[in-house]
């Protein structure tokens, strides 16, 4: 069976590549070096190293803290987690000079919506 793409995280020791490029935990480039030097490093400043870009050349590794790592995780899989399967979202839009018979009707199918767990995304327009 294939093997499957590692998720963002930590890589330790495993390093397929002989010259890097290397950031710092702040975000400022060291520039490119070879593995075993990164790897210096990164047992003198207690950081894990992560690869960020695989298709640069040389590939891009940046040093992180197990804080750093784990904000960067929550903050891709808070990306990742568009509207589920089965979700729907409805819209309604309608002006502020509403008619309030046409509001009530409105109100009613959003309601109606809510029931059956839709979102409801509502927009409502400045009359002219």
């Amino acid at each position: 069976e294939p093997k499957r793409k590692a998720a963002f995280g930590s890589v330790g020791r495993r390093i397929p590549y002989r010259i890097l490029h290397v950031i710092n935990q702040d975000g400022e480039s060291l520039g490119n070096m070879h593995r075993a030097e990164a790897l210096k490093l990164m047992d003198q400043h207690d950081l894990k190293l992560v690869l960020l870009r695989e298709n640069a050349e040389p590939p891009v590794y940046r040093l992180m803290t197990g804080q750093q790592i784990h904000e960067e995780q929550l903050k891709r899989a808070k990306k990742k987690a568009g509207p589920k399967a089965g979700m729907y979202i409805k819209e309604l839009s309608f002006s502020s000079a509403i008619a309030k018979n046409d509001l009530e009707t409105k109100t009613k199918q959003i309601a109606q919506w809510i029931e059956k767990k839709y979102h409801v995304k509502v927009t409502i327009r400045q009359a002219k």
